[in-house]
């Protein structure tokens, strides 16, 4: 990152602005290998887009991590909707292992006076995107990041499922949630 890139921490993001989120598991463990808890993640943006509290311009779900290139329209209740979408997600998951996997909670177990489990890390990363060069840097790193040789998760970025890299290569949009970054920016 460049100095001149404006980075938030604590999750300071202004409505109508966009920004590029990173959003990684506590610890890094691999937790979103699972497809269902993937498509509990589309499931949820599907909602607040459709409430119109954000907007999705790129995004990648990766094992332990994602990236996305949004933007937060309106409160969600009292909430922006980041707070709300972590919030839900860690409630479902939550849920989900103490029913199917509970021998995998002591790994999530945190000494926090509000929790006792902490699905996200604290303090997701968020950089304003304030120009087509960099909404564009953005979107080609979220696209390439499952390509790493580290994941060697695809070949090819539309070839990872759990990417908006198909729409912009193919104009498949599998899921019905991204907006153009071109309509933006």
């Amino acid at each position: 990152m460049t100095h001149q890139e404006n980075i938030f921490r604590n999750s300071v993001m202004e409505f109508d602005q966009v920004y590029f989120w990173t959003d990684t598991i506590k610890d890094w463990k691999n937790l979103l290998r699972q497809d269902k808890y993937k498509e509990l993640i589309i499931s949820s943006w599907k909602e607040l887009i459709r409430r119109e509290q954000i907007a999705i311009y790129a995004f990648v779900i990766m094992p332990n991590h994602l990236h996305m290139v949004w933007e937060m329209k309106d409160l969600n209740g009292k909430e922006k909707p980041y707070a709300s979408f972590n919030k839900f997600i860690s409630h479902q998951i939550l849920k989900d292992l103490r029913k199917n996997h509970p021998d995998v909670l002591p790994y999530f177990e945190v000494q926090d006076t509000e929790r006792k489990y902490r699905f996200w890390q604290r303090d997701p990363l968020a950089v304003l995107i304030d120009s087509k060069i960099k909404v564009e840097q953005k979107i080609d790193y979220i696209h390439n990041n499952p390509l790493q040789l580290k994941w060697n998760l695809a070949d090819r970025p539309e070839k990872y499922y759990w990417s908006s890299a198909n729409y912009y290569e193919n104009g498949k949009d599998e899921f019905g949630i991204i907006t153009h970054y071109k309509d933006r920016f």
